[in-house]
């Protein structure tokens, strides 16, 4: 599964301008070499992002180098993150019936 996300300002990555990132779900392979999720569960069971983790998977899923992700507007690293996030929080299957 990917999602597509339509940047609210270009970034370059590789040396070319991106207007959207291509994000896809991380393996877990990936999982297993960054070993962090990108969210934590709060006490009273809330989900907050953590962005250093999230940036991370930005960068893996979306094929773009470490250093395009401080390029990015905050309000499309935001939505990148949740993104991400939301790759572990639901099934992979629950995406081929929706």
């Amino acid at each position: 599964m990917k999602e597509v996300i339509k940047l609210s300002a270009p970034i370059t990555a590789h040396g070319v301008e991106v207007t959207q990132l291509e994000l896809r779900r991380p393996t877990v392979v990936e999982v297993r070499q960054l070993k962090a999720l990108p969210y934590k569960i709060d006490g009273d069971d809330s989900v907050s992002l953590d962005m250093d983790v999230a940036a991370k998977y930005i960068a893996v899923c979306g094929h773009i180098p470490p250093s395009s992700i401080n390029q990015l507007d905050i309000s499309d690293l935001n939505t990148a993150a949740w993104v991400v996030a939301r790759f572990f929080l639901t099934p992979a299957s629950a995406t081929l019936t929706a």
